[in-house]
């Protein structure tokens, strides 16, 4: 349970304070400052294999802290820091989230698909590894994290963001080339977009290290697991295309077994960490993309269906201009906001559906929980601020710049595993530091009775309650709507419209 303490006895301040403390109680649960930051007896009890690749990946993680600390004590400034951190964003789902159906609305829908599926697989297989390892990221001190948004909050090993940036450069380069080759495109457009590729990559990779947010392991596995899903992609597109198109009931069948099966396979972490929302959300998209490729090779919506132009297309005037960009901004501001709706109108229903049909269920079966979910049987309700939001997270983005985040230094080394309180150090700025270790009185009043109680029979409006069992398919079945409407329905709707898809 976590403790809400704002002093304790001899006036150091927590959580809210100007000096910002992190403790851990052998008898209590564990409020970590990050991820992978628990004594290393509770990262033992996960299974030899994920014991085993932790130790490989933190074995360097002290030396690559300093060389990362050493990059930024060199190269920081406050453009820099600017630069680095807010080109991060184009590393995020969010981002791929509303660029990915902007180019399905334009007619580029296979081209959508396979993003969605190289960038899915991404967040899936690196979310996937996040929780089996349970890795920090590098030590503060002596790096000084410089994040947007709630990365932080994630394991370290492996970097998504390079996971994704490399897999999608990849992917868009392939695309690319096949223009060139076949004369679409001159040399000189070819290689601008290629240098501009190249940079994409290199500035979202080096960013990660110049922003301390990965170790050189992290970012070096990230983009070998971003090359590796694009190869497989490349080397299994064709088969995978051919087998979606097949008319028979068994393909949606299948890919959503599958689907279910890789949510409920994903790793349990130590920490509660959101790897798992972000990897259920994207396995989702990319169900929701698959069934829509099903059903459109079924139904008669295939690539021969989008034969219109968006009114104005190939006129050479102001009025023609004026024309295209209108409906341009039209399919955009029409196509997000329906998605959006969707989002929030699927959530309500099913966090009121969802919840009593698990209790019934309940009866009959065991139902599977997750660690740090709440089941159905211990609420009554999904209160309407929790689990998925209905605007992206991407409009707050200036509001989540910071220094280490919240005060907390992401990440700390271990100085003493035999110390069951650890003080971490909090940052101020470009690095004042504040900390001071429990004394006596203090480690005694986080041992008494001071700490809030919380009733267990009212979990369902207890804030600590984080995450309920309803969530998982809720996200499921929401994000499966998403790929659904971004790859097929929107696109269909706009066509049926006359507001053409082909620019």
């Amino acid at each position: 349970m976590t403790p809400t303490p704002t002093t304790i006895p001899n006036g150091v301040e927590t959580r809210n304070g100007d000096v910002n403390v992190q403790f851990y109680n052998d008898e209590k649960d564990v409020v970590p400052a990050t991820p992978g930051t628990l004594p290393d007896d509770r990262y033992d009890t996960l299974s030899w294999w994920r014991v085993g690749l932790r130790l490989m990946v933190m074995k360097n993680l002290k030396a690559e802290s300093e060389w990362v600390a050493a990059i930024q004590n060199k190269m920081r400034t406050p453009w820099l820091d600017s630069y680095f951190v807010y080109t991060s964003s184009l590393g995020t789902h969010t981002f791929f989230m509303i660029t990915i159906p902007a180019i399905c609305f334009f007619g580029h829908i296979e081209l959508g698909n396979g993003l969605i599926f190289v960038l899915g697989m991404g967040v899936y297989l690196s979310s996937f590894m996040k929780d089996a390892v349970c890795s920090p990221r590098p030590y503060s001190p002596p790096v000084t994290r410089l994040t947007i948004g709630t990365h932080h909050l994630e394991y370290g090993f492996p970097s998504t963001h390079s996971t994704n940036s490399i897999s999608i450069a990849l992917y868009i380069h392939s695309y690319i080339r096949t223009f060139f080759l076949s004369g679409s495109i001159s040399p000189t457009a070819y290689t601008v977009s290629c240098v501009l590729i190249a940079w994409y990559g290199f500035s979202i990779v080096f960013g990660r290290l110049y922003t301390a947010m990965h170790s050189f392991t992290d970012c070096a596995v990230g983009v070998l697991l971003g090359t590796a899903i694009w190869a497989g992609h490349e080397l299994g597109r064709d088969m995978l295309k051919t087998w979606v198109s097949q008319p028979g009931w068994s393909v949606p069948l299948i890919i959503t077994v599958i689907g279910l099966v890789m949510v409920n396979q994903h790793p349990q972490p130590i920490d509660d960490c959101p790897c798992f929302e972000d990897a259920i959300a994207f396995v989702s998209v990319i169900m929701g993309s698959l069934i829509s490729q099903w059903h459109g090779a079924k139904y008669g919506f295939g690539p021969a269906f989008f034969s219109s132009h968006m009114p104005g297309s190939g006129g050479d005037d102001w009025a023609a201009l004026s024309t295209w960009w209108l409906f341009a901004a039209l399919k955009m501001v029409v196509g997000v906001l329906i998605i959006f709706m969707w989002r929030l109108l699927a959530k309500s229903v099913l966090h009121t559906v969802l919840p009593p049909v698990f209790r019934l269920a309940a009866h009959a079966f065991t139902l599977p929980t997750r660690r740090f979910y709440t089941p159905a049987t211990d609420y009554s309700f999904v209160p309407p601020e929790k689990g998925l939001h209905p605007i992206p997270s991407v409009i707050d983005l200036p509001s989540h710049l910071g220094v280490d985040v919240d005060g907390f230094a992401s990440g700390t080394s271990l100085l003493n595993n035999n110390n069951p309180y650890r003080v971490l150090t909090a940052r101020n700025g470009y690095g004042n530091e504040f900390g001071k270790e429990f004394s006596s009185a203090e480690k005694e009043w986080y041992k008494s009775p001071q700490l809030e109680k919380h009733d267990e029979e009212e979990q369902g409006d207890d804030e600590s309650v984080k995450h309920y069992d309803a969530d998982v398919l809720t996200k499921v079945l929401v994000y499966e709507g998403i790929g659904a409407l971004a790859a097929e329905l929107l696109p269909v709707l706009f066509e049926v419209l006359g507001w053409g898809v082909h620019p």
